[in-house]
């Protein structure tokens, strides 16, 4: 079995020799190297999935000696990111004779905790329960990975016999068995049974590949693959048309997200039951050639086979019976079609855990579906966060590429109930999520802060993803917001914020906005009003184009946005905060600000109307009242500074001292502190509040609400 690496198809080849070279001598560099080129080919393993490993010569802290060690990818890494502190150490010979006091099957997780005695390196990563995996196995260089092209020969009904003939024997089987001891002795078995193999096909699971040096185990690992994947295409259509064929045509893509975007905040609302959850959409061509099938009814409900896919997918999904072009608008009637189908996927679950429970399984988790298939549109996936729900979305495209693979050359077998049962309730498993940081206090939160491209709306948002939220950023200035989008990048990562150009007095942009916070996150649960401007002239000079504009952003921008943000959340059904950036000046009469002063007094009372009629709907309003927040905002251009100098008798510079000066603190206020008290109100503590006001200006006697 030999490729010419340039007639590679379905792999990429990316080593590069040159700076493969720099790292010559140092394997454990080399093993890095490796796992990063493999990580970054989705077509090789999916985010979080598989390890590698590497065998090499270094000498014993405490005795001088030269011992064999094993580097390994630690608990909890990706191979795509790895560096050297996410590896973890072993003495080779420790982890070996481990065997001499293995008490069998029954007892295979009492091994993992007698990993940490074979601990080369004090620095390690927590070693994963793959350990023995790669340990017992001889050869100096290990991948194990999960590509769909080689799982959906491990998941087809006659997948070892396809193994054996496809490979000529090259490729060992071992049926299926949870990570572990175990199965480790059983890798090392079908080696000494089967010698001179290259790899070992593991049933329904995945693929482990090997080599003498970093690179003959890397081009290994892409030959076994490509032919594998080759071998599919090959067989694609030779059964008849893939999944039996279209049932139903797609949507055209923009009436796809249009639904998607309409649908969204109400499947959120009922995924959300016990716990606030983030959703994501695709509508990738792989997902609307398997929901559009003939065959979606029948393997949808087998669940996936890799236990990496099932882990992030839960069993199976919930597939639901909408037609791609309903009518959505009705939301009652759409709840009281859907409320039926939750029931019903909760009960699968509950009876699933019930039936498959051992006297020490962990609890039953949240009963509610992670993927939703609607056909004709796409798929939804929700859980804890964002990076979650997407990689979620992106092992079930893994997942149907396994079942179009192995009902293409065979037919597609999902893991027994029991055995998957015994992986997501496996209770090494349950100690991995215990050791998860618990969430943040807006962990689940959807936030939209208008303005949020600079100044207090920005750091409102950095604020609230720092806490745990995700945030959609937004401002009428394109070229500002895509500066504070890479910021955003920079600093919190791409799964931390979406960003819509939005003029808070445009309909239409109000309505796209919230159809990307819809199909980027699921919906909003915290909007923050925060866009403005300020005009500050004495009576004569107001213009009718002044007085409109004031109103037009402050007060009808604020209404515009809070109506079409409780649409939102009355569809969710779980309540949500909104929080309005109002002013010292809604409370303090001052020369030169007739239009300001009176639009932000209007704000202020919106704001309690608002809060009196939502109330019912668990959506609490309450305002922050800043003063004199001059560093990076908006507001203090356009003449404004100017004015508000010339009424206090100072120059523009001395603002700030003077605005200080007049406090009862003497404090200069800065963006950073109305995020604080934008904080104050979201993050759980004053949840039972409601109409409130909160003034952030560091005390202003005649802006006291009572």
């Amino acid at each position: 079995m030999s490729f010419d690496t340039k007639q590679f198809k379905h792999v990429s080849y990316l080593w590069d020799e040159a700076e493969a070279a720099k790292l010559a001598g140092d394997e454990v560099a080399l093993l890095i190297y490796r796992s990063n080129l493999l990580g970054a080919d989705l077509r090789l393993t999916n985010y979080g999935g598989g390890n590698t490993s590497c065998k090499a010569i270094a000498k014993d802290p405490l005795t001088g000696a030269d011992t064999e060690i094993m580097w390994i990818k630690g608990s909890g890494g990706d191979i795509g990111t790895l560096k050297k502190s996410g590896l973890a150490a072993l003495y080779v010979d420790r982890l070996r004779n481990l065997k001499n006091i293995y008490r069998g099957v029954a007892y295979e997780d009492e091994m993992v905790e007698l990993f940490n005695h074979c601990i080369y390196d004090l620095a390690s990563k927590a070693p994963s329960i793959d350990t023995p995996l790669h340990g017992f196995l001889p050869f100096k260089h290990i991948d194990h990975l999960h590509p769909d092209a080689a799982i959906a020969i491990a998941a087809a009904k006659d997948g070892k016999k396809i193994t054996q003939e496809l490979f000529n024997g090259e490729i060992g089987w071992v049926e299926w068995k949870k990570p572990g001891f175990e199965l480790g002795l059983q890798l090392k078995q079908c080696l000494d049974e089967n010698p001179g193999i290259k790899g070992i096909m593991l049933g329904s699971h995945g693929l482990f590949t090997w080599g003498d040096t970093a690179y003959e185990s890397y081009i290994n690992t892409l030959e076994v693959i490509e032919k594998c994947a080759e071998y599919l295409e090959q067989n694609y259509g030779k059964k008849g048309p893939v999944f039996g064929g279209q049932k139903i045509q797609s949507l055209p893509e923009d009436q796809r997200k249009k639904q998607a975007a309409a649908l969204a905040p109400i499947l959120r609302g009922f995924c959300s039951s016990e716990r606030s959850m983030i959703g994501h959409f695709t509508d990738d061509a792989r997902v609307l050639e398997f929901i559009n099938s003939h065959d979606l009814d029948r393997l949808a409900p087998l669940g996936t086979s890799c236990p990496d896919h099932f882990l992030r997918t839960k069993i199976s999904p919930l597939v639901l019976d909408l037609k791609p072009e309903q009518d959505l608008s009705d939301v009652k009637a759409i709840k009281e079609q859907l409320a039926p189908a939750f029931e019903a996927y909760r009960k699968m679950y509950t009876d699933y855990y019930e039936t498959c429970k051992h006297d020490n399984s962990p609890a039953i988790r949240d009963a509610n579906p992670v993927i939703i298939l609607y056909p004709g549109v796409g798929l939804f996936s929700f859980s804890k966060d964002k990076q979650t729900t997407r990689v979620a979305a992106e092992f079930y495209i893994n997942a149907i590429n396994v079942m179009k693979g192995a009902e293409a050359i065979s037919e597609y077998t999902s893991l027994p109930r029991q055995e998957a049962f015994d992986i997501e309730y496996w209770l090494l498993e349950e100690a991995k999520l215990q050791r998860m940081p618990k969430p943040k206090a807006l962990s689940g939160r959807i936030a939209l802060i208008t303005g949020s491209a600079g100044g207090i709306g920005k750091a409102i948002a950095k604020k609230f993803v720092e806490e745990g939220a995700v945030v959609i950023l937004n401002d009428m200035n394109a070229e500002r917001l895509a500066g504070a989008g890479e910021e955003f990048k920079k600093l919190y990562g791409k799964d931390a914020y979406t960003t819509a150009v939005l003029d808070v007095t445009n309909d239409a942009q109000i309505q796209e906005a919230l159809e990307v916070a819809a199909l980027a996150f699921g919906g909003v649960d915290l909007i923050v009003n925060n866009a403005g401007l300020s005009i500050s002239k004495a009576i004569e000079d107001h213009t009718d184009k002044d007085w409109d504009l004031l109103y037009d952003v402050l007060v009808k921008g604020q209404f515009k946005i809070t109506q079409a943000g409780v649409a939102i959340m009355r569809k969710q059904n779980i309540g949500g905060d909104i929080i309005n950036i109002v002013s010292k000046n809604a409370l303090v009469s001052g020369p030169n600000n007739a239009g300001y002063g009176s639009a932000k007094a209007a704000q202020l009372h919106l704001s309690r109307l608002n809060a009196a009629e939502l109330g019912a709907d668990k959506i609490r309003v309450n305002v922050v009242n800043p003063d004199a927040v001059i560093s990076d905002s908006n507001i203090w251009a356009g003449g404004w500074a100017e004015g508000r100098a010339k009424a206090y008798g100072v120059k523009v510079e001395e603002l700030p001292a003077y605005y200080a000066k007049r406090t009862l603190l003497n404090e200069i206020i800065l963006p950073e502190d109305i995020a604080n008290a934008c904080f104050a109100f979201a993050g759980g503590l004053l949840n039972k509040s409601t109409g409130n006001v909160l003034n952030v200006d560091g005390g202003v006697a005649m802006a006291f609400v009572r």
